[in-house]
């Protein structure tokens, strides 16, 4: 069988399966969750050893750090895994929901009803543990998921797809419902990006290179972010311990990802007084600065930054940073060289606040918070897909409802249209 039939075959696969999981109950769906997490858990030797054995290939092929980190597993990651799965399950179940239902002159009453999208395919590229969250949220959400993990995490993926497949079977569900593919060769990503008969949408995650090579080939609708170039903005009118503790944390508490802080801006007056403290406090994690003309005088071991600096996703210990005169002079920084991820300002000032909530144009945007905070578990769903920058359909971390659509149903009693 050449890889184009295997794809069409898995394709065929999921959208039979798709129906299954569309009118399955919620008790259904959450045991398939519980019995995974009971799996991953039981499977945990197993899980560790092809991490271990991933590790070891990557290690030998090159992987720079920041992919390495992506790609472990722990002990602790594994249980987190159970727990996301867990987390799913307590949810409340979209498939169904009716909502705007209102009484129309005529008689009849209009309102929408939330339902699956269908089959969703995934993308992505190093952390394991997106099998477990994908497959979580696909199947909550009532869809049937085809699931592409990066060479670098073959072993691993198969290893958690032997505990969702457990799951399903524990459910009474289709195995085919969460399909991971086995294959490495990436002329499978152009084979599932092109099979709108059989896959709704696509979610990519990953690098850069990724997603624009999936969004100008894809002929199915998809989900995505580029990059996450976020920013921490220090107003004039900020406390200085929250400043000083909330850029700590968004750079320098995981390097590695797409809501990490890779620029500081801050307000003039505030530099002479803050800047140097901010430096010394990054300069001792181990972050190198790149700055203006004015962040290099008030810090010495800064060196200096360009247009690409402020336009870079660094996911390693850089961080960009930029004097700026006010609020309004950081917000057209922020529109000009943020890829739209998670904006943050410090300020205790209420109307500066609540401009910068109304006009910069991110996904996410925070008022004395940590970028950080931009991920699905953190606002409350559980988990994630993904982080979206698009503007239609989903936009920010995408979680059940982002995974579902809504359709306009009519109740009547006979009515007629004259």
């Amino acid at each position: 069988m050449t890889l184009k039939d295997t794809l069409l075959q898995i394709g065929q696969a999921a959208r039979d399966a798709s129906h299954a999981v569309a009118r399955a109950s919620t008790g259904a769906k959450n045991t398939a969750l519980l019995a995974t997490a009971s799996a991953i858990r039981a499977q945990r030797d197993e899980l560790l050893a092809a991490n271990a054995a991933d590790l070891a290939a990557a290690k030998a092929d090159g992987l720079d750090a920041a992919m390495m980190d992506r790609l472990t597993l722990s002990e602790q990651g594994i249980e987190a895994m159970a727990q996301g799965l867990e987390q799913v399950a307590a949810l409340p179940d979209p498939v169904g929901e009716i909502t705007e239902l209102r009484r129309r002159p005529s008689g009849i009453q209009v309102g929408k009803m939330r339902v699956p999208l269908g089959v969703v395919g995934i993308i992505y590229e190093a952390r394991p543990n997106v099998t477990a969250e994908a497959a979580a949220l696909c199947l909550k959400s009532g869809n049937a998921a085809i699931l592409r993990g990066g060479k670098e995490a073959i072993r691993s993926n198969q290893a958690i797809a032997v505990c969702v497949k457990k799951g399903l079977a524990a459910a009474g569900l289709p195995e085919t419902a969460i399909q991971v593919i086995e294959t490495t060769d990436r002329a499978a990503v152009g084979y599932l990006i092109t099979m709108p008969e059989f896959v709704d949408v696509i979610v990519p995650r990953g690098g850069k290179g990724l997603i624009e090579r999936i969004s100008q080939e894809a002929r199915v609708p998809v989900i995505k972010h580029l990059d996450g170039n976020c920013h921490v903005y220090v107003d004039s009118a900020a406390d200085p311990e929250k400043a000083l503790a909330i850029v700590e944390n968004s750079k320098t508490q995981r390097l590695g990802t797409c809501n990490t802080a890779e620029s500081l801006l801050i307000a003039r007056p505030m530099a002479a007084s803050l800047l140097p403290k901010i430096a010394a406090m990054l300069t001792a994690r181990g972050i190198e600065i790149r700055g203006c003309d004015e962040t290099r005088a008030l810090v010495r071991e800064a060196k200096p930054a360009n247009e690409e600096d402020y336009a870079t996703e660094y996911l390693a210990a850089i961080i960009s940073c930029k004097v700026v005169a006010d609020v309004e002079e950081a917000i057209a920084h922020i529109n000009k060289y943020s890829s739209a991820h998670t904006e943050a300002i410090v300020t205790e000032n209420y109307t500066t606040a609540l401009r910068f909530l109304r006009e910069v144009d991110s996904a996410s945007v925070m008022v004395n918070a940590s970028t950080r905070f931009a991920d699905g578990f953190e606002y409350g769903l559980g988990a994630e897909i993904g982080i979206s920058t698009d503007k239609f359909h989903a936009r920010g971390p995408v979680g059940l409802e982002g995974l579902t659509s809504q359709k306009w149903i009519v109740l009547g009693n006979g009515e007629v249209r004259g």
